[in-house]
């Protein structure tokens, strides 16, 4: 497919999105002399330059089906953050020529939900002995890598967050499903809480549930 440049006359702008019941809508100001747009949607993170882009991976759109739908409308299948970025077109003798505009104005970005973690511990008893067993379970709806939690040891107490009490990270990463961990030993009278990393990123994606 052509890309060219992008000049002012032709930029996207006022790019925004809303969700009502299961649905995204999206709007952008048109311009002018702007009848079709490609949208492309990507997972956060992952967003390819246009010239990168298969043409497979953009949905052609035309101001007529705007109009009459009131913005560019899709279902929120996914979890987490995704983006959109709305591409004008110019229709020329060759066909449609697209314009690399990458800039925040035709940028959208969309929350679909946060990923459920469940998360428990099961403790088991020595007896005489100044130590107990712990093993903690977790099921994931999506995949969750290994920095995304840590689990907190504090004695005498339960943790109240991740800075209260020892905080150790996990070794590997989680897949989809339940997972047990192998025992570890700790004091008798330590309690264990898992809890989410400090990014933001993390927080809009996943919800930790106690079970």
């Amino acid at each position: 497919m052509q890309w060219e440049a992008l000049s002012d006359p032709y930029r996207i702008t006022k790019a925004g999105s809303q969700v009502q019941e299961g649905e995204v809508i999206l709007t952008w100001q048109w311009p002018k002399d702007i009848d079709y747009v490609y949208v492309y949607s990507f997972t956060e993170g992952e967003e390819l330059p246009p010239a990168q882009l298969d043409p497979r991976q953009l949905k052609l759109f035309t101001r007529e089906e705007y109009k009459t739908k009131a913005g560019y409308r899709e279902k929120v299948d996914y979890i987490g953050v995704r983006g959109y970025r709305i591409f004008p077109c110019l229709r020329q003798s060759g066909g449609l020529t697209a314009l690399r505009q990458t800039d925040d104005d035709n940028r959208i970005r969309v929350n679909g939900g946060r990923a459920k973690i469940r998360w428990s511990v099961k403790y088991g008893s020595k007896l005489f002995s100044k130590y107990k067993t712990a093993r903690i379970q977790l099921f994931c709806e999506i995949p969750v890598p290994q920095d995304t939690l840590c689990y907190v040891k504090k004695e005498g107490g339960s943790p109240t967050g991740k800075d209260d009490g020892i905080a150790y990270p996990f070794m590997g990463d989680f897949s989809v499903g339940r997972t047990v961990l192998p025992e570890i030993e700790i004091g008798k009278h330590d309690v264990i809480r898992v809890f989410l990393a400090d990014s933001e990123r993390d927080r809009e994606l996943f919800e930790l549930l106690y079970e």
